[in-house]
């Protein structure tokens, strides 16, 4: 997978429950919990594949993404003093990679509160096309690709919230 290039981008939310539930739901297969937060998310926008979408200037833009995860790593001390959950994300799109950009994140799960979880999303995208890639990224791409990071963290970061919750109402 390519190296941590490219333009920087950054997006959080949080959910409205324990670290360590949130921890366990994500460590247990976040590949999983992404592909589900962006069907849920598509199936609220009435489509019936897995996206990234996002609405730029009235225009909505969306294709269908690969994504992997790398080795989860656990640090006792994180950004609110407490512990921290690293999961490096990497996704291109699913049909013509080359034509989207690539992005190689890692998504950082930390107490908020006892009851509220941040998550964290900082990484950097590769513009498709070489150099072309470059002048279109001038001239738009980076905002597209702001504006689908913080899609992305914002569906899972509401699908958790609303899974956790029905997970609790379960006998």
């Amino acid at each position: 997978m390519p190296g941590m290039a490219g333009a920087p981008v950054r997006s959080f939310d949080y959910v409205n429950h324990p670290y360590a539930t949130v921890r366990a739901a994500l460590a247990a297969d976040p590949v999983a919990v992404f592909r589900s937060a962006t069907r849920a998310a598509v199936a609220r926008a009435r489509s019936v594949a897995a996206q990234l979408h996002v609405s730029i200037a009235g225009v909505d833009v969306a294709t269908n993404i690969a994504v992997s995860t790398g080795e989860i790593a656990e640090e006792p001390t994180g950004p609110s003093g407490g512990p921290v959950t690293r999961i490096p994300i990497y996704w291109e799109a699913a049909d013509r990679p080359g034509l989207f950009p690539f992005m190689n994140a890692v998504l950082s799960v930390y107490p908020l509160t006892s009851t509220e979880t941040q998550l964290d999303l900082e990484g950097h995208y590769e513009p498709p096309l070489g150099l072309v890639g470059l002048a279109v990224d001038a001239l738009g791409l980076r905002r597209l690709a702001e504006a689908s990071v913080h899609r992305f963290i914002s569906d899972v970061a509401r699908y958790l919230r609303e899974e956790l919750v029905d997970a609790d109402k379960r006998p």
